[in-house]
């Protein structure tokens, strides 16, 4: 009795830290018209339920489901055009609605239309005409592209006219809550053909607009750089220079500080030209002084190459790594993941350069309407038909490096997670997705054991600690997770689309708690 009296503290003890720690999944039924077939976007939660939308052929709906994954109703969204007329769609969900953004081609006019719907995927507003253009021909690939601030109180969107390749016309409109109308602009951008290139546009809380303009000649490194703000109470743009001093730089990313008022650039470099890539930069400008206030490099050491990637070249390591996230801290410091990711083919040889116009990873939301746009395509579409493999290419995925920065811009930690992922169809079961619950993040991918593919967790720790969590509860072999297609629903659940038995389509939550 006495030894009961000893050891059970410490069994409770080990029981409260092992359901302390414990993750749950929860899957979805697939549905009988749920195959490869699908295109689908998960909305996100909505008046205590998953919203998500389905296309099959040409019907448009939104499944409902409640918190173990029953779906409660399917619901046709009739006011959507058929297929052949219907361009994009996106979501925007709030805790009691969410928006519906859709444009449709209507004989020689592209619609940008809008409607609320309710937790119950009803429509419980008219239809709201946003924006019309009138075109002399068929698209294929959408017009206008919809942006939300990270508060979402400001909806902005836009179209660029490339058809004059030295002078784009841009046009925005800035939308409040309610879909109001604040101010719509058209404002022109001189461009050189061929050598300049707009990156992807963000919308901060304020409503002011920001995008990258890249100056790139013969598909080689960056030499030229600037960013541009479209603030929201004037009718113009406004053109900042961003410092490269002496270095090349790679891909520009933007991420906006709405805790600092402060956008953050940041960039792989070369110091020489179509060499090895060197190092990490960053900078950071300042909204109320609009001024630069932070600029820094660092350069990679042998052993951080060779602990990220082992199997080539040390001095060639990160030549296939690219920036994947930035987490913003409310302390002002930030953190940035990035990933090894690269193809294969028995026909081609692959460098980053032949992602000329951006990361591979950017599912960018710029559409030019121009017939020769460089950005054509359906970036709505989740549908593992539509982007079938018939080139025999492998698509590889691998190590994740993590950076954290404090707020003057120092080094503080950087870690390796591990990983080697492949796929010969697709790149849907490739990567990761990242979770960020507060204290931790997740990040969560595929690995293949025993010819299975298993769905693992990694957490990394504010001190930078990696650690590989267990085995998920409830983790199905007969289920192949589309990780990077997930989306983050609340602050400790994340949804995840999934290849069940049967190549049909179904949906998972995570739940961590």
């Amino acid at each position: 009795m006495s030894l009961m009296k000893t050891i059970a503290p410490f069994i409770f003890f080990l029981f409260c830290a092992l359901c302390g720690y414990s993750q749950r999944i929860i899957y979805s039924a697939p549905g009988k018209d749920d195959t490869r077939r699908m295109n689908f976007e998960i909305a996100g939660k909505v008046g205590g339920n998953f919203l998500i939308y389905k296309n099959i052929r040409n019907s448009n709906s939104i499944s409902i489901y409640d918190n173990d994954m029953n779906e409660i109703a399917n619901v046709e969204q009739d006011y959507l055009p058929e297929n052949d007329k219907l361009i994009n769609v996106d979501l925007f969900p709030y805790p009691d609605f969410c928006y519906v953004l859709y444009q449709y081609q209507k004989k020689n006019i592209v619609y940008c239309m809008a409607v609320k719907v309710d937790g119950m995927g009803k429509k419980i507003s008219e239809l709201i005409q946003l924006d019309t253009t009138h075109i002399n021909f068929t698209v294929d690939n959408k017009i206008y592209t919809a942006i939300v601030s990270e508060d979402k109180t400001k909806i902005a969107i836009f179209k660029i006219n490339s058809r004059n390749r030295k002078l784009y016309t841009i046009t925005t409109l800035l939308f409040n809550l309610q879909l109001g109308l604040q101010r719509k602009d058209r404002m022109t951008l001189k461009m050189e053909e061929r050598n300049d290139h707009l990156g992807e546009f963000y919308v901060d809380n304020d409503g002011d607009v920001v995008f990258t303009k890249i100056h790139r000649e013969y598909s080689d490194n960056i030499s030229e750089a600037s960013f541009i703000v479209k603030y929201s109470d004037v009718d113009s743009l406004t053109n900042y220079t961003i410092p490269v001093d002496k270095i090349l730089l790679d891909d520009i990313q933007v991420k906006v500080d709405n805790y600092s008022k402060r956008y953050l650039f940041t960039s792989f470099f070369y110091t020489q030209k179509r060499s090895n890539i060197d190092g990490l930069c960053f900078v950071v400008w300042d909204k109320s002084s609009r001024e630069k206030v932070m600029f820094n490099k660092i350069e990679f050491s042998e052993e951080l190459r060779r602990e990220a990637n082992k199997n080539s070249n040390w001095r060639a390591a990160f030549n296939d790594y690219f920036v994947r996230n930035t987490v913003i801290r409310k302390d002002g410091g930030f953190i940035i993941g990035t990933e090894c990711y690269y193809t294969t083919s028995r026909y081609n040889s692959w460098n980053r350069y032949d992602y000329l116009y951006r990361s591979p990873w950017n599912t960018s939301q710029v559409d030019y309407y121009s017939i020769n746009s460089p950005y054509n395509g359906n970036y709505w579409s989740r549908s593992a038909w539509n982007s079938s493999n018939t080139q025999s290419e492998r698509y590889q995925a691998e190590n994740i490096v993590i950076f954290s920065f404090d707020k003057t811009g120092n080094l503080e930690w950087n870690n390796v997670i591990t990983k080697e992922q492949f796929n010969d169809e697709s790149d849907h079961l490739v990567s990761y997705q990242m979770l960020n619950t507060g204290g931790q993040l997740h990040f969560i991918f595929n690995v293949q054991e025993k010819r299975v593919l298993l769905l693992n967790d990694f957490s990394v720790t504010r001190d930078g600690s990696v650690s590989r969590n267990p085995t998920l509860k409830n983790l199905d072999k007969g289920y192949e997770f589309m990780a990077r297609y997930g989306k983050q629903v609340s602050t400790k659940q994340v949804i995840i689309p999934c290849y069940a038995r049967n190549n049909f389509i179904c949906f998972a939550k995570i739940e961590f708690n």
